[in-house]
């Protein structure tokens, strides 16, 4: 039995470890560092609980930010499983555009912390430069895909509970560190040659846990999750008025791109070494840098970022210009995703002309192009792209009226894209979220009174599995969608939070 017990505490330690580690969490924009958008498992939400009677808005909340022109909260990075000497914890982490970061228990609808006033001194600026914090908040992530998980159950699924154990047995933390403690991870199959892996885990480390953001003065914060504060002075990372997208932290360097030429700062990709302070630049060779999440990084670390009609490969940390394919005459209007299909890295993104291009990040060389898939001329902003449990790739694109999805095929050993399912009329979708076989769009609505709508389609064919109805009361600009831990979570320019989820007691 103690053998058995001392088994048990090393397989919950792994999980727990993994878990406040980012094993399956929300990390940064998009999901992961290849902007997938993609959560691949969820113990609580798919197909199957979807088309059951449930799902609703199991809360939300109004956030003190002050909104600029139309940014306002940005998506949240979550982390599904914490532990502090308050018990478990579920919490997000919220970027919002008057330069404020708020921390929230997820699970209870609970303010954690705030840092930051929640307002800004800068000017009130323009719709292209509104000032403030315009880029997400991350948590540091790494660059090898995310592993398939087949269900994920971190969240809390019962309520909180203390550290003090029964009366004169002293705290249950104490308790269980008398526990012999157990041989560490089994180790990690050797990469596959020029192959990067992720760094094992290592469930007895304590290494800090930070959420990074960026202020309207171009500092970079590095914030502890727990509460908010800062153990280092922040790093002057841009300057200042800078309209910055897709801020990524990982392996010791944190990059982001900026956009629209805000208050005279180049538009390109910048990165700082987080020890040496060192901060590189890579000039867009278009007039901007496109899309909505900056920049896409491969699993070995390389970014890729689209600029007028090119997709540019930069070397990591360098930012060093490896190579660049040309789209011809029209201008790309999304940023891209990275995906692995037959063993290749093959990298997506719109054009102005409705198409989608894949490339092969190898050579840099065309792979296929789509039929006219999205509205000529629409600003796709992000695509998002995941495999279904037949091992079917999808890429799927707001169309301007609508999602359209995309099926990645081998055709006679190369790479080709068959239209797939068109979902039905949407206002303005945004970037969709995949989770666990569900695609959850949203209708974001208009300042002329239409409000926004969240929606679920059956990933491979498009049926409706559910809607929020009338439930939000706005229109979401910067909001966006982020998923874990049987939620899903969308913000609108008011403030207020919406979480969507299977209730629980707690």
């Amino acid at each position: 039995m103690i053998r058995l017990s001392s088994t048990l505490c090393a397989v919950l330690a792994v999980s727990v470890a993994h878990a406040q580690r980012g094993g399956n969490d929300w990390m940064t924009i998009g999901n992961d560092a290849q902007r997938s958008y993609w959560l691949r498992g969820d113990a609580k939400i798919s197909q199957q609980t979807m088309r059951k009677p449930g799902f609703e808005m199991v809360w939300k909340m109004k956030l003190k930010n002050t909104a600029r022109q139309q940014q306002s909260l940005t998506p949240p990075a979550l982390l599904d499983f914490y532990i502090s000497y308050r018990g478990f914890r579920t919490l997000g982490f919220y970027g919002g555009s008057g330069d404020t970061v708020i921390g929230v228990d997820t699970d209870l609808a609970r303010l954690e912390w705030q840092n930051g006033a929640g307002t800004s001194n800068a000017p009130a600026g323009t719709a292209a430069c509104p000032g403030g914090m315009t880029t997400s908040v991350t948590r540091p992530t790494q660059t090898p895909y995310p592993p398939n998980f087949s269900g994920r159950g971190f969240g809390r699924a019962n309520p909180a509970k203390s550290g003090v154990g029964e009366p004169f047995a002293g705290a249950v933390t104490l308790r269980a560190a008398a526990t012999p403690r157990p041989a560490g991870p089994p180790p990690v199959p050797a990469a596959k040659p020029g192959r990067r892996q992720a760094t094992p885990i290592n469930p007895f480390g304590r290494t800090p846990l930070y959420v990074n953001s960026i202020t309207g003065d171009g500092l970079l914060h590095q914030m502890y999750v727990s509460n908010g504060e800062e153990p280092k002075l922040p790093l002057q990372f841009l300057p200042a008025g800078a309209h910055s997208l897709g801020l990524t932290v990982f392996d010791g360097t944190a990059y982001v791109a900026t956009t629209n030429g805000c208050n005279g700062v180049e538009n390109g990709i910048w990165a700082i070494d987080l020890d040496s302070q060192k901060v590189v630049h890579w000039k867009a060779t278009g007039k901007n840098v496109e899309g909505t999440t900056g920049y896409a990084v491969g699993p070995e670390g390389e970014i890729y970022v689209a600029s007028g009609n090119q997709i540019v490969a930069l070397a990591e940390k360098t930012l060093e210009q490896r190579a660049a394919y040309a789209a011809g005459s029209a201008d790309f209007v999304s940023s891209p995703v990275v995906f692995e299909f037959k063993g290749k890295n093959l990298i997506a993104a719109a054009t102005a002309d409705g198409r989608v291009h894949v490339i092969d990040s190898a050579n840099m060389t065309a792979a296929a192009k789509s039929d006219t898939v999205a509205k000529p001329g629409y600003a796709v902003g992000a695509l998002a792209s995941w495999e279904d449990e037949y091992k079917v790739r999808w890429i799927l694109v707001p169309a301007g009226s609508a999602i359209a999805s995309l099926k990645v095929v081998e055709d006679g050993g190369s790479v080709a894209l068959q239209k797939g399912w068109n979902s039905k009329e949407l206002t303005s979708p945004i970037t969709p979220t995949i989770v666990n076989g569900v695609v959850f769009a949203a209708s974001s609505g208009n300042a002329g009174g239409t409000e926004a709508t969240l929606f679920a389609f059956e990933g491979s064919t498009g049926k409706e599995l559910w809607n929020s109805g009338t439930t939000i009361g706005s229109y979401i600009t910067t909001g966006g969608l982020s998923a874990g831990g049987g939620r899903v979570y969308v913000s609108t320019i008011d403030g207020t939070q919406y979480a969507f989820g299977f209730p629980m007691e707690h």
